[in-house]
């Protein structure tokens, strides 16, 4: 029996051609020029346009309070309208009102690009979510996801070093290069969505509601679940740099290195880690998984309080590589509950509550994790992982109830009368 050649490896780890092709490539543009923007948009406008830090910080938090409103409608549009076509309108349009960034000098100009960007990344996000779901096969979701996961880990990777190279350089001609390529890239990104078949929305079973997914209290339930797993990646970007230089001896030029082993290890291990998730069941026995992993790092963390400082970097490490472990498979466990549990008609809302409460996960994040963990130390790592842990542990349970009561379940043609 012949080895597989190099090149048929190679071809192996490609996307498919058609709908996951231009999807991967949306998404390595997308990502690059979201990395491009998050990298230098607060500085931008804290050292070139001399806002307050404060007021841009609420201009942000006043932002995300926007999308999180739109990301359900913007699901609902998605549903109605067509997801391809709602996701290529909302790219451009963040495209645009990035680019607009550069020509925004007062804080209400910025808060109303800012909050234009938000919104628009909230519809783009619902809407691409539900693409997934409507052009690609049922069995194929959870790999597509967990691919172009790999992609924007490695995306935004770029982009956030082309970003650094904006700032070392901290020129106005830079700052006002940057924002508006970072725009062109969410352009493009739109752009090259067009390709993929867009068909006709899936009309709802009669007596269906409208808006369903607000009448789906097992799926709410499960978006519970998801909002404190998903804190697990604010424990390496914000918690984290925290607990090391205020706790342990490590260098904080190490930090860089965690962040790098992270990275490296979704990009080459989200596909494999997402094997064998496929449907609700497996999917909350990944979340089960994760919550264990996670709870394994944040013991790592506390304990790295104690002892010299190539203890603590190896338990550092330890941590970083558990984290890393229960942040891939939450993602996998959280896309095939998101997908399974939609119905078809409407995998819009469904994505659009879905990020919804990540979104609010996200936003509860950095007040969490800092009073937990300035407050408390290393107890404060603990009872954080002893949440995660129970989230996990409960994802079975919640994710076999919202099976069993689903708001509509669509009745069975009635024969005909004799």
């Amino acid at each position: 029996m012949n080895a597989p050649r190099p090149a048929g490896r190679l071809r192996g780890m490609l996307p498919a051609p058609g709908a996951e092709r231009a999807l991967a490539a949306s998404t390595l543009s997308r990502s690059i020029g979201n990395g491009i923007v998050v990298t230098v948009v607060v500085l931008y406008f804290t050292r070139r346009q001399n806002l307050p830090a404060g007021k841009v910080g609420l201009a942000l938090t006043l932002a995300a309070l926007a999308a999180m409103a739109a990301s359900v409608p913007a699901g609902r549009l998605a549903d109605l309208l067509g997801t391809r076509r709602v996701a290529v309108a909302a790219l451009i349009l963040q495209g645009l009102a990035i680019a607009g960034y550069a020509a925004v000098h007062t804080f209400t100009g910025f808060l109303a690009a800012a909050a234009a960007v938000a919104v628009a990344d909230s519809a783009s996000t619902a809407a691409r979510g539900a693409l997934v779901a409507t052009a690609v096969p049922r069995d194929q979701r959870i790999r597509t996801r967990a691919y172009l996961r790999a992609v924007t880990n490695a995306a935004f990777s770029a982009g956030a070093l082309a970003g650094g190279l904006v700032i070392a350089a901290d020129t106005p001609a830079a700052y006002t290069a940057a924002l508006p390529a970072g725009g062109a890239l969410f352009l493009l990104s739109g752009l090259l969505l067009l390709p993929i078949p867009d068909p006709p929305p899936e009309a709802a079973p009669e007596g269906a509601p409208r808006w369903i997914v607000l009448r789906d209290r097992g799926y709410m339930n499960v978006g519970l679940l998801n909002a404190v797993l998903i804190m697990n990646a604010g424990m390496l970007n914000i918690a984290l740099p925290i607990w090391m230089t205020r706790h342990t001896h490590v260098p904080s030029a190490a930090f860089s290195a965690f962040l790098l082993v992270n990275t490296a290890l979704v990009v080459l291990c989200q596909i494999p880690a997402s094997r064998g998730v496929t449907d609700v069941p497996t999917g909350a026995r990944a979340l089960r998984r994760s919550g264990l992993w996670l709870a394994a790092c944040c013991t790592a963390f506390a304990a790295a309080a104690t002892g010299p400082v190539w203890w603590a970097a190896l338990l550092l490490t330890a941590g970083v590589v558990a984290q890393s472990t229960g942040e891939l498979l939450y993602s996998a466990g959280s896309w095939a509950l998101s997908y399974d549990l939609a119905p078809e008609h409407a995998h819009g809302q469904y994505q659009g509550m879905f990020g919804l409460t990540s979104q609010l996960g996200t936003a509860l994040t950095p007040a969490v994790t800092t009073f937990v963990i300035l407050g408390y130390g290393p107890l404060g790592w603990l009872l954080l992982g002893l949440a995660l842990a129970a989230a996990g542990a409960a994802a079975p349970a919640v994710a076999a109830h919202a099976q069993r009561t689903r708001p509509f379940t669509p009745r069975p043609p009635q024969p005909a009368p004799h």
